[in-house]
């Protein structure tokens, strides 16, 4: 038996049940720190913040739709952001719909698009930010961690 169909017993209500939970917190902390102003969006913005100041960063959401998948620019990127996130405690998930994404966060200005693939959630000051939302997916993120899925998927809600 292969470790992903280990995964796959899992008890579906209560893992879909995760899911959702998680999806929906991950869209009120994306809400949340837009309004503060502490959101990070694009690889290489995303990377320069993570070489200046990564101990402000608390949170990294990677995006991409299918046909990122064949990316291989896109897939390098993702893989040293992952190892630099995992490094530095910083907990990371990933999500299949961009699109999605770029409703939830609203680019604003439509003539220039904006890189939704790498979003990076800081804290906006010294204070360490206490979101519910945010340690809702802190504890997903461990609890994932805790049977070896490091990057979690989550689906966001409709």
């Amino acid at each position: 038996m292969t470790l992903e169909e280990l995964r796959g017993q899992d008890t579906v209500p209560e893992s879909t049940a995760r899911m959702q939970g998680a999806g929906k917190a991950l869209h009120e902390l994306l809400l949340s720190a837009q309004r503060q102003g502490c959101l990070t969006a694009g690889v290489y913005e995303s990377a320069k913040v993570l070489n200046v100041d990564p101990d402000n960063v608390t949170f990294c959401v990677l995006a991409a739709d299918e046909e990122d998948e064949g990316d291989i620019a896109l897939q390098i990127h993702f893989t040293l952001i992952q190892a630099f996130c995992c490094e530095n405690d910083i907990d990371i998930v990933r999500v299949g719909d961009v699109q999605r994404l770029a409703a939830i966060v609203g680019t604003g200005d439509e003539s220039a698009p904006v890189d939704l693939h790498c979003i990076l959630i800081s804290n906006p000051n010294e204070d360490a930010w206490k979101d519910p939302a945010l340690e809702k997916l802190s504890l997903f993120c461990e609890e994932s961690r805790s049977v070896n899925d490091w990057v979690p998927n989550i689906t966001l809600p409709e």
